[in-house]
């Protein structure tokens, strides 16, 4: 009986959910920053903004990586920091139509009896786009850096990033997404996999995905649902610039304080994958910045 009850309230919050992509919503509306190559040897590149419309019941959000905790005690801060500016451009999202995809990876398996995760889990199979992210790294598939078309990354990183002055000891504390980001079991769904997030996009009809969240050199470029793998599906990608971090030591070459280290990486990003907009397209007032950073 009780296990009735739980399939007859995961259909019915998924009917919900269903019922809400039928209503007409306002176009959102992005002002995106980009870098064009204007040379054969993809040496010179051009700045470039353009404003663009997206259809939100078309759109999805993903959060990628934000852990209740981190082995870095400087990357956990500054996740705590950015988690209530990400969860207010989060609900905004959400409030718009835009399905929102929470992925923190290596621990979905924490939600498994929410409607979120069986959303993800019971989509039905569609057939990839493309080839997937099939190697194995950090416990997902990841879609590695595909030099001819993306040249090394402009920070070293090869000490995985601690920049804090007693450097931590690498290790896996994270459980679950840190909880200050709200999961809506109505609407939301929560995977770390990329043959799910597939099935969901194909389900829904998803042509657009916002990514954020960390850590923008690694996890948001290699993770089988991050940006590498979506431009490969062929999705419209923007990353939001001032909702990422990166895992950068300043005593790494190029030897720029961490914050410049990041817009390094953003601006990579623009380069050679999709461009970025500010959360401030959606939420108004001021982009976020890091308190350290200002």
């Amino acid at each position: 009986m009780k296990l009735i009850i739980c399939m007859l309230a995961l259909m019915s919050l998924g009917a919900i959910a269903w019922a809400e992509t039928g209503v007409n919503r306002p176009m959102l509306t992005f002002h995106t920053r980009g870098m064009k190559p204007q040379t054969a040897d993809g040496k010179t590149f051009l700045r470039t903004e353009e404003t663009v419309e997206w259809d939100p019941q078309r759109t999805a959000l993903i959060v990628v990586d934000m852990w209740d905790d981190h082995w870095c005690r400087g990357a956990a801060e500054r996740v705590v920091e950015m988690a209530g500016p990400l969860n207010e451009f989060v609900a905004k999202a959400r409030d718009a139509g835009v399905l929102v995809v929470h992925a923190p990876s290596t621990c979905v398996d924490f939600y498994n009896d929410s409607p979120a995760r069986q959303r993800a889990i019971r989509a039905p199979h569609a057939t990839p786009p493309g080839e997937l992210a099939a190697e194995q790294r950090w416990g997902t598939a990841w879609d590695y850096p595909d030099e001819p078309r993306e040249p090394p990354m402009p920070i070293d990183d090869s000490d995985m990033g601690c920049d804090c002055a007693v450097k931590c000891e690498i290790s896996a504390p994270w459980k679950r997404q840190i909880a200050s980001i709200e999961i809506d079991d109505k609407r939301d769904a929560v995977t770390d996999n990329g043959q799910e997030l597939v099935n969901l996009f194909a389900e829904r009809g998803i042509d657009n995905v916002i990514i954020c969240g960390v850590h923008l050199n690694m996890c948001v470029l290699g993770r089988p649902f991050a940006i590498r793998q979506l431009v490969k599906m062929g999705k419209n990608v923007v990353l939001v610039r001032d909702l990422t971090d990166t895992m950068y030591n300043h005593e790494m070459a190029p030897h720029v304080d961490h914050f410049t280290g990041t817009d390094l990486v953003v601006e990579h990003v623009e380069k050679y994958w999709c461009p970025t907009i500010v959360s401030s397209d959606l939420t108004g007032g001021e982009p976020f910045r890091f308190a350290a950073s200002k």
